[in-house]
């Protein structure tokens, strides 16, 4: 387990390194197209460098507000925050700040720059539809998310997705409104420079596409590592497993959820088609959808920890009914 904890860290770094190189791809080819040289460049650097900052301080902020989640009441939810005090223990964590979101739909995320600034975040449908050991199993999922610093990748992951999407997009409205610099024109003119401007233009306009598709890879990898993490804690991976089936059989999503925020939830809050919310399409479309998801399916998730268990040392603890 540690092993593949190692491995996963390393992967996030080499994906961080990757996205700021792409970053200072499209900050060089927005410079070119604009006639502004490499101040395009020092342009995506600079905001990169800034939006990552205030993005590290403020993370668990953000994301609270945007998802309207609202401080946990001890008394009303006092079996919630025995859950994530417990786990927290058993994780070696110190105990994360806990929310609530008022929303049917069940569901959970974790956010925050590192354990000693975490938040656990529960939706009521979540509360009201899982069991104890379901809701155990979900918490230290979320919990395993703050121990890898799964939170932090995420988040930072989001800034430079925004960053890639603010410049393409303000250079698409400069094309648009005939905007580019008269260096940009004779460069332009230049039959020697084609090759390389188109080649700017089919980077800054797939800019957006590509980020995203990195920041899928990102959260894909981690879910699987907090499942099996989430088994070690609980020791019980009946408890998680049954929790992740509730949600695939769901039809509810969470409406204060975007796609910015949805790689932190526990499972997309982004529905798919109708009726076909949490199920990857069939025919020639399904690599498509699975290249979108934020997550992997849920059917390779429970798959795995049930994998995981039949070939473990001994059986896990039978639970009391909840």
């Amino acid at each position: 387990m540690y092993e593949r904890r190692a491995a996963n860290v390393r992967k996030s770094a080499l994906l961080i390194v990757t996205f700021a190189a792409f970053i200072m791809a499209v900050g060089w080819a927005f410079g070119a197209f604009t006639g502004y040289g490499y101040a395009g460049l020092v342009l995506a650097a600079v905001l990169a460098l800034l939006m990552t900052w205030g993005s590290y301080f403020a993370s668990d902020r953000i994301a609270l507000g945007m998802s309207r989640a609202t401080a946990a009441d001890p008394i009303r939810h006092q079996q919630l925050h025995n859950l994530v005090e417990g786990m927290s223990l058993a994780a070696g964590l110190p105990k994360p700040g806990v929310y609530v979101v008022e929303d049917p739909a069940p569901n959970a995320f974790a956010t925050g720059r590192d354990p000693k600034h975490a938040a656990v975040a529960v939706t009521t449908g979540l509360l009201q539809k899982l069991k104890r050991d379901e809701l155990e199993g979900v918490v230290a999922h979320e919990l395993a998310h703050i121990k890898n610093r799964d939170t932090l990748v995420m988040t930072l992951a989001v800034t430079l997705v925004g960053i890639a999407v603010l410049l393409s997009d303000f250079l698409l409205r400069a094309m648009w409104w005939g905007g580019v610099s008269g260096g940009g024109r004779k460069r332009d003119r230049d039959a020697a420079a084609r090759p390389v401007m188109i080649l700017r233009i089919v980077l800054l306009v797939l800019a957006p596409l590509i980020a995203q598709l990195l920041q899928f890879a990102i959260s894909r990898r981690r879910e699987f590592l907090a499942d099996a993490d989430a088994v070690l804690l609980t020791r019980y991976p009946d408890g998680l497993i049954h929790a992740l089936e509730k949600l695939k059989t769901d039809q509810t999503v969470v409406r204060t959820a975007s796609r910015a925020t949805a790689h932190l939830w526990i499972e997309s809050p982004i529905p798919r088609a109708a009726g076909d919310v949490h199920h990857a399409a069939s025919g020639s479309t399904a690599w498509l959808n699975r290249l979108f998801d934020t997550h992997p399916p849920l059917d390779d998730r429970i798959a795995a920890m049930r994998t995981s268990a039949l070939s473990g040392s001994g059986a896990p603890a039978p639970r009391p009914p909840a």
